[in-house]
């Protein structure tokens, strides 16, 4: 697995993504999600993501469990902000210093690590001022907790007032090649800053691995289930675009998953996807997408057949939207 930089933070070219282990994709299976992890490391993976509000900290347990004894081969990025109650429910996003550092503390323990390598705000507080939160990420840092700062979800104009009150390595957004409005401002930035860019839900949240024809099998608890892009009359619409895209796959030799991957990969060296997966299939099947190697041309087709305002529905129900690049 070739190496990328987040900033001055070096990780491999892919990560893995640990949320759907846990909650929002439906039922997992501990000891399964915990090869997974393993092989993954196994395999160069050196970026597995994970964040205090997935399963309301079980994911960060489960991470924990599975780095043990690769603890030095591995990135542990985690995330703290999306504030939930002791049920799973959402209370809101909170950036306060001192919540800040009361849930890095409680990161720690749960992950049974020492320092946290990649510390996010999963969304930006509203009601705090970046500045002041940022200040107490890297009070965090001085204290030898936390190693690299990052933000997730955050506007440009927001990143830029993070970086003066301390280097952010990496921003984490959704980005792929049905959720592109990154490209317009936030990109841009982050090229000109020097910070690492996280595409997270790489794959449409696996829309574009070809594999959801309908929601008809998926879990009643699974967050698609209530994502506009995934109701039925968007979904209808939203599957031509996927056609195309495997049709170019095949043509490739590759698989669509793959396919998306590799566009990704090849929009700038500064990109690290975190496709996540709960399966030693789809693992194999994502880091397989680094050999795979796109042309200007190829680039071109690919982005000509997957046009961002053909795409049906937002990517959030309205309440999440309100949390988005702030």
């Amino acid at each position: 697995m070739k190496k990328r930089m987040l900033g001055t933070l070096e990780v491999s070219e892919i990560g893995l993504g640990c949320m759907g282990m846990s909650e929002y994709y439906g039922m997992g299976d501990d000891r399964e999600s915990i090869r997974v992890i393993r092989t993954a490391i196994d395999k160069g993976v050196a970026l597995i993501d994970t964040a205090d509000m997935y399963g309301i900290g079980r994911n960060e347990e489960l991470v924990g469990r599975a780095i043990r004894g690769r603890r030095g081969r591995v990135v542990v990025a985690t995330k703290f902000g999306n504030e939930k109650n002791f049920n799973g429910q959402f209370v809101r996003v909170n950036g306060r210093p001192e919540y800040v550092k009361s849930a890095c503390e409680a990161s720690l323990k749960r992950l049974q690590i020492d320092v946290i390598d990649l510390y996010y705000q999963h969304r930006v507080d509203p009601e705090v001022p970046i500045e002041e939160t940022v200040g107490a990420m890297a009070e965090l840092v001085r204290e030898g907790k936390v190693r690299y700062l990052g933000l997730s979800e955050a506007a440009a104009a927001t990143v830029r007032r993070a970086c003066k009150e301390h280097p952010i390595a990496a921003l984490q957004t959704e980005y792929s090649l049905w959720t592109r409005d990154v490209e317009a401002e936030i990109l841009p930035a982050c090229r000109e800053l020097g910070i690492g860019f996280v595409p997270y839900s790489p794959l449409g949240r696996g829309f574009l691995t070809g594999r959801i024809k309908n929601t008809d099998g998926l879990d009643q608890k699974d967050f698609r289930r209530i994502a506009p892009r995934f109701e039925e009359e968007n979904l209808k619409k939203n599957l031509a675009i996927v056609t195309r895209l495997e049709e170019i796959a095949a043509d490739k030799g590759c698989k669509a998953s793959q396919l998306a991957l590799a566009w990704l990969l090849a929009k700038g060296e500064n990109i690290v996807p975190i496709p996540g997966t709960k399966h030693m299939q789809y693992l194999k099947e994502n880091l397989g997408a680094a050999d795979i190697a796109l042309s200007g041309e190829e680039i071109a087709r690919i982005e000509a057949a997957v046009p961002e305002n053909e795409i049906a529905g937002a990517r959030y129900p309205e309440s999440g939207l309100k949390r988005l690049n702030l």
